[in-house]
């Protein structure tokens, strides 16, 4: 009988102090355990279920991964990896390489700040054909912001060290003549957001035919920004026999579709714990009104003198007021006129955001009023505060604007500002996460919790896939009912029941015995 089996790997791990990353002196490392469970068996004409490497139970026989060593992949990859600073893979990229490396297609489900970035680039580098050979794109990236776009293009350049690799960023904001000129020189992986790549294939300009992965870098995200009808442009134009790799914080409903309608029995990796906010992030809310928030925001400033932080507005108009408002503020305050302060959002031109990003990398800049635009997919680990100086309207860019700090083990805290008409939101935003932020007051530091105006006094999260936080929790007051209903859909989300790509699995690209040496290319 013919099988279609789906595996789920869900890696839980608790922070301990084993060190990896580029500044080791100051990330650590999670140690984790990569249990398989669920096979599930639906009919299809693809493959035999004895081709599969499960074990007598059906779990998956994995390999404990410690070191990047332990994994296969060739001596310039562990040479340009020791140049970065890594030793040690992190949860993500331990359960992926070896999964992306044997061919499987993998939707791979983390925090930001985990190393998403490096699980496919890795496996990626380790299989492309020489530049002389193939000229055209073996692999394109789809990521859903230009900045997000030129950090990912900066990881393939730093992993292809003593390989030279042709790696083509398309984007917007980009010069477009460049671009083309970059194309015609010959091109292994691109990396791009929709909207250019889309413009490159209307030219004629990039062509897809060589393809062999095709990786969806924060899926959810472009998902919420409308670029469905792109990425399936794209993967249309893509060969049909291929690998497809999906990396997403979350797994929404319209995730799930394009997972089940575009990836072959995809391996579902979750590296993202029950609780979705970070452990080592302190989150805390004040109430206030809305002609409040500014004289607030000047003591808050006063009070933490953060070494590094991000503001949240919601919109482009508001950021850049809250910038000009804070200019004049820090020029008469003595204590933070020595802050170096500057602002990022939609309206800037792509040089312009391309030099704020650079500047908070290297530290130039210590506080930065921003729109979601920096939300998600941006690796700065120094940041220290996340202020919400607007709440989002989404309980995810909620969770991702909190991911900012506290990035690679490193403490961090993040700040709310909550007005009456808010209280809902914030309620949201904790079922979303499971946990209970703690009021902050400047006229009682050390007050109990307490929720906001028009939120009922009874909170109790023991619901239907939520663990008990609340009940005896010394910061709250009281409980609040809340019915199943009212719950975020918490369903599992299950892949491969709609039609997907009729190809066969093949176990890897090459053999291992016939993989090139990343040499020449």
């Amino acid at each position: 009988m013919k099988l279609r089996v789906l595996e789920t790997i869900s890696v839980e791990y608790e922070t301990d102090h084993k060190k990896f990353g580029p500044n080791k002196d100051n990330r650590e490392s999670p140690d984790f355990d990569v249990n398989a469970f669920d096979v599930n068996a639906f009919e299809t004409d693809t493959f035999d279920a004895d081709d599969l490497p499960l074990g007598e139970l059906g779990f998956m026989e994995t390999k404990e991964i410690e070191y990047f060593t332990d994994l296969d992949i060739s001596s310039i990859m562990i040479g340009a990896l020791k140049k970065m600073g890594f030793e040690k893979p992190s949860p993500i990229q331990a359960a992926i390489i070896p999964l992306a490396l044997d061919g499987f297609d993998v939707i791979g489900q983390a925090r930001t700040g985990t190393g998403k970035t490096a699980s496919f680039a890795i496996p990626i580098l380790e299989q492309l054909d020489p530049l002389r050979k193939n000229p055209n794109p073996q692999a394109i990236v789809l990521v859903p912001t230009r900045e997000l776009a030129h950090q990912v293009y900066g990881e393939f350049v730093k992993l292809a060290d003593g390989c030279p690799t042709a790696v083509v960023e398309l984007s917007g904001g980009k010069h477009m003549d460049r671009q083309l000129k970059s194309l015609r020189a010959g091109a292994q992986v691109v990396v791009g957001t929709p909207g250019r790549v889309i413009d490159h294939l209307e030219r004629g300009s990039l062509k897809l035919s060589n393809v062999w992965c095709v990786v969806l870098d924060e899926a959810d995200r472009m998902l919420d920004i409308g670029f469905r009808p792109d990425i399936e442009r794209v993967l249309k134009r893509c060969p049909e026999e291929r690998q497809t790799l999906l990396l997403s914080a979350t797994l929404a409903k319209d995730v799930v579709e394009i997972a089940n309608r575009y990836l072959f029995e995809p391996k579902h990796i979750d590296c993202s714990k029950n609780d979705v906010s970070v452990d080592t992030i302190e989150q805390r809310y004040f109430l206030t009104q809305r002609y409040d928030k500014f004289d607030l925001l000047v003591k808050l400033l006063q009070r933490e003198q953060p070494p590094q932080a991000i503001i949240f507005c919601r919109t482009k108009l508001g950021t850049a007021k809250l910038h000009r408002q804070l200019e004049q503020a820090f020029a008469g305050d003595p204590n933070l006129s020595k802050m170096r302060l500057d602002t990022i959002h939609g309206n800037m031109s792509q040089p312009q955001r391309d030099d704020v990003f650079k500047r908070l990398r290297t530290g130039a800049i210590q506080l930065l009023v921003a729109t979601d635009v920096i939300g998600r997919g941006i690796d700065v680990s120094t940041i220290s505060h996340i202020i919400n100086y607007d709440l989002p309207q989404d309980c995810d860019d909620y969770v991702h604007r909190v991911g900012r700090t506290g990035r690679m083990g490193r403490d961090g805290i993040a700040f709310s500002f909550v007005t009456k008409d808010e209280g809902d939101q914030l309620t949201d935003i904790e079922l979303r996460i499971n946990r209970l932020l703690i009021r902050d007051s400047f006229d009682a530091p050390g007050s109990n919790r307490e929720l906001p105006i028009g939120v009922s006094r009874e909170v109790s999260l023991t619901v239907p896939g939520y663990s008990s936080v609340a009940g005896n929790n010394s910061h709250s007051t009281a409980t609040k009912t809340i019915s199943k209903e009212a719950l975020p859909d918490e369903e599992p989300a299950e892949f491969g029941t709609a039609a997907a790509p009729k190809r066969m699995l093949t176990a890897n690209r090459r053999k291992k015995s016939d993989r090139l040496p990343r040499k020449g290319r």
